[in-house]
């Protein structure tokens, strides 16, 4: 099955760093601005292959059309933040609020994911983190996009996300259709 994945956060959080440990196995130590690269790789996920269609975002906010465009294509998106920078924790919820805004409901498959987890400037403290995952009632991993420690759980916890999201929908259809009924209303027999 294809999942369609955004990778989005502030400027500088690692969002590709992340994604280039998950597809190579390797770091990107120097920073590089993205504006939009796209990635395919595979990933197992509960036993079952999954093809990833990665996108991964700028956090510039020069591009804030285009970003509004990756919010309405995504399934599902890791809402990244490093721990050594309090504005891009502070930023997340920008991001959360534009993508709410942007597709119309509360409820996106979206991971919480705290970066740079392997700093010892740690500014973002792990239960600020988890506060603010609770509070939006996402998951929350902690990754380290330069030991590798995280990142394949964040992916993985995403496509479960999405898998949730669907199942839910599906009911949530399904209940509206019965509730509804054929449209008939009911012949009494006398």
């Amino acid at each position: 099955m294809l999942y369609k994945l955004v990778v989005m956060g502030s400027s500088q959080v690692g969002k590709t760093a992340l994604t280039a440990q998950l597809i190579g196995n390797c770091f990107i130590p120097d920073y590089d601005p993205t504006i939009e690269d796209s990635y395919r790789t595979q990933l197992v996920v509960d036993g079952e292959p999954c093809q990833l269609d990665i996108l991964d975002t700028t956090g510039n906010e020069e591009y804030h059309a285009l970003r509004q465009e990756f919010m309405r294509r995504g399934q599902g998106f890791l809402c990244v933040y490093a721990v050594d920078d309090v504005k891009s924790f502070v930023d997340v919820n920008i991001f959360r609020d534009q993508l709410r805004g942007i597709r119309d409901t509360d409820r996106v498959p979206l991971v919480l994911v705290a970066n740079k987890t392997d700093k010892a400037d740690c500014l973002v403290t792990r239960e600020l983190g988890q506060e603010a995952a609770k509070s939006f009632k996402v998951p929350f991993v902690e990754t380290s996009a330069k030991t590798g420690s995280g990142v394949e759980r964040a992916f993985q916890e995403l496509v479960r996300e999405i898998r949730r999201f669907s199942v839910q929908e599906l009911k949530h259809c399904r209940d509206a259709e019965h509730d509804q009924g054929c449209g008939f209303k009911p012949c009494k027999v006398m």
